[in-house]
């Protein structure tokens, strides 16, 4: 059994264009998924990267339009915007929700799948509180234990180490996933994810 430490942000399209075929790819031999959701746009900057607002028009049309709309075809994963209204709230409730659970011993690879998907799928605020109580009751979570500690300093301090270890690892974007200490970003890397769980690379 392999340990996959899942780096990702909960708005990431290109996390929700591969949340389905990762799921199935871990859970087929039962190996283990630490879930670090991390606050991508300062990981980004402290990667060394720059910022979405400074890049070309050029990169933005290809890398978030032409690159999502193929994704989506080829993963069947459907899509209802480019851009959601509530894109650019902060990440760190539903990434304490997520947070919480796991703490709590809780299996959130549902809980996160969903987020990304209410999120690209509903134009869901995933900064709102009632908003990620009814997602959490859509995968079967009662959201009430998760929500009563998602600002606390205990919680808020994991989302932060998440970020630095990120920054710390050279963890360019969202999804990265990293297999037994090897890593591999993006979701286009999942066939090489899913032999990297059977069979490590050399």
């Amino acid at each position: 059994m392999a340990v996959v430490e899942y780096f990702y942000a909960t708005h990431s399209v290109y996390a929700y264009l591969g949340a389905s075929k990762f799921i199935e790819i871990t859970s087929n031999q039962n190996h283990k998924i630490v879930h670090k959701p991390f606050n991508l746009p300062e990981a980004i900057i402290g990667a060394g990267s720059i910022t979405i607002g400074e890049r070309s028009a050029a990169h933005l049309d290809y890398f978030f339009r032409r690159e999502v709309e193929r994704w989506s075809e080829f993963r069947g994963v459907p899509l209802k915007t480019f851009l959601p209204t509530h894109h650019f709230n902060s990440l760190a409730p539903s990434s304490a929700m997520l947070i919480a659970g796991s703490g709590l011993g809780l299996n959130i690879d549902k809980l996160a799948h969903a987020m990304m998907k209410f999120h690209w799928l509903y134009d869901a605020d995933l900064a709102d509180k009632e908003t990620l109580d009814t997602i959490a009751r859509s995968v079967g979570i009662d959201p009430l234990p998760l929500l009563a500690v998602i600002e606390s300093e205990q919680i808020l301090k994991i989302f932060r180490a998440n970020t630095m270890e990120a920054i710390k690892r050279s963890v360019f974007g969202s999804p990265t996933y990293i297999v037994d200490g090897d890593m591999f970003y993006g979701q286009d890397r999942l066939d090489l994810v899913e032999r990297a769980l059977v069979n490590p690379f050399q």
